[in-house]
């Protein structure tokens, strides 16, 4: 028998770690061998160290002290994409999704990178997780793209020459289309009569200033649905991104901070609309189930956290649906489908738009290569793994790509475009709001 531990920032199996009684979560692996198809990097390469059964391995050594955390050791934890393939693969049940985590906060506490790749990962974390100052790059970006210079730069071959990692800040650019982010969402909106609910939405970082069009749709088909919307305005980062790369400590205070803003509110559900956002927001209970102060109100919220289709799917439509004739490429981000378990609700919420024709993507449930900031970090294996779930997109001859979740979509159109293929994507959200509308997709 094992226990979900919270980080402890101390590798799986010390003294300190995920233990309970004389056996901890490395003991369930039986080397069977069954996570291997189900994992990117292992198909990339057929190397052993590079498959969860092999990674555990080496976290054996490390907590028996026969490893230590030398640049070979790390860097195969460093190529994993955190993707959960393996979790839902594995006939034993093994929580490769708490020991991953947990050796990665090992890592950032005992191993001392490379300057360059410190100062990377610094900026990286500088940014991303804070709404306000991606505000701010948002305006940057759109003024580098109105201005005519991505087209320049992109023209003369300068990405080719950068080192790979600055060249795939560049190529990963989410569109923009001026140089102000969209407005907010309303920090109330009614329900369409009669109401049957009051919910919070979680607006997200990334999500709120690059796709603040995926918020608008959500709010607007949940009130069309008969749910009143609460959306506490000044929210930060949930800590996904933080956690899935071994910055426990910075997820956890963003976790604190959060949690405070959606007490109090009379809320049936707490709904997120961003796949990794939403596995990391589900697992606040078991991150805190050790701490007296935040144990409890950590699980009541994580208990009320639904995806928005996971949510939609469950209650009877009250909207109708206007026709949308789309065939439409389904992809089952790695968070929604491996770490949360919500496959079937966003196909559901799909399949009752009339004329919208749903296509499988081949291999649909290996990783696109996004991974949290995993292409950015990663790029050559990112771009790897990421190419095959592009072939398998266009395959499909879908005329849309659907995907639930920001960093899919980015990475998977970045390939595409690169192909000199233009596929459109949008959240399986959109599609439906723009159903509710009667306008179209995309909408007129």
């Amino acid at each position: 028998m094992v226990v979900e531990s919270g980080p402890h920032g101390v590798l799986p199996g010390t003294e300190d770690g995920a233990v309970h009684g004389p056996r901890t979560l490395i003991d369930d692996c039986v080397h069977c061998g069954f996570c291997l198809p189900a994992c990117p990097t292992y198909n990339s390469w057929s190397e052993e160290m590079d498959s969860p059964r092999g990674r555990i391995d080496l976290m054996r050594g490390l907590a028996e002290g026969t490893l230590a955390f030398t640049d070979t050791v790390v860097a195969h934890f460093d190529r994993c994409l955190g993707c959960m393939g393996c979790v839902t693969a594995c006939p034993s049940g093994v929580r490769y999704d708490v020991l991953i985590e947990e050796t990665r906060a090992a890592i950032e506490k005992e191993y001392r990178r490379p300057i360059l790749d410190r100062l990377y990962r610094g900026f990286l974390f500088l940014l991303f997780p804070y709404p306000d100052r991606l505000k701010v790059v948002r305006r940057l970006l759109g003024l580098y793209a109105s201005s005519g210079l991505r087209r320049v730069v992109r023209a003369s071959g300068l990405l080719e020459i950068l080192p790979r990692r600055l060249a795939q800040l560049e190529t990963l650019m989410p569109p923009v289309t001026g140089g102000a982010a969209t407005s907010d969402v309303p920090g109330l909106t009614e329900a369409v009569p009669p109401a049957r609910a009051r919910v919070g939405l979680v607006s997200g970082c990334v999500q709120s200033v690059f796709f603040p069009e995926v918020n608008h749709a959500t709010v607007r088909a949940l009130s069309a649905e008969g749910c009143e919307v609460a959306v506490p305005p000044g929210q930060g980062c949930c800590g996904a991104l933080s956690m899935h790369a071994g910055r426990d400590g910075e997820a956890l205070a963003f976790a604190r901070a959060l949690i405070p803003q959606f007490e109090g509110q009379r809320l049936d559900a707490v709904i997120v609309n961003a796949a990794g956002c939403g596995s990391h927001l589900k697992d606040y209970g078991r991150l805190f189930a050790a701490d007296p102060v935040w144990a409890e109100r950590a699980a009541e919220f994580s208990a009320r956290v639904r995806d928005v289709s996971e949510y939609l799917a469950a209650v009877a439509p009250a909207a109708p649906r206007h026709p949308i004739p789309l065939r439409v490429a389904y992809h089952d981000a790695c968070h929604l489908a491996h770490a949360q378990r919500v496959r079937e609700p966003p196909r559901l919420l799909l399949r009752g738009i009339p004329g919208l024709e749903i296509l499988e993507v081949p291999d649909g449930d290996q990783c696109c290569g996004s991974a949290g900031i995993y292409n950015l970090t990663e790029p050559a294996s990112a771009e790897e793994i990421g190419g095959r779930k592009a072939d398998n997109v266009v395959a499909t001859g879908a005329d849309l790509l659907v995907s639930a979740n920001p960093g899919c979509t980015l990475q998977i159109q970045k390939i595409l475009r690169q192909r000199g293929i233009d596929l459109p994507a949008a959240h399986p959200i959109e599609i439906l709001d723009a159903s509710l509308a009667g306008a179209g997709f995309p909408p007129r």
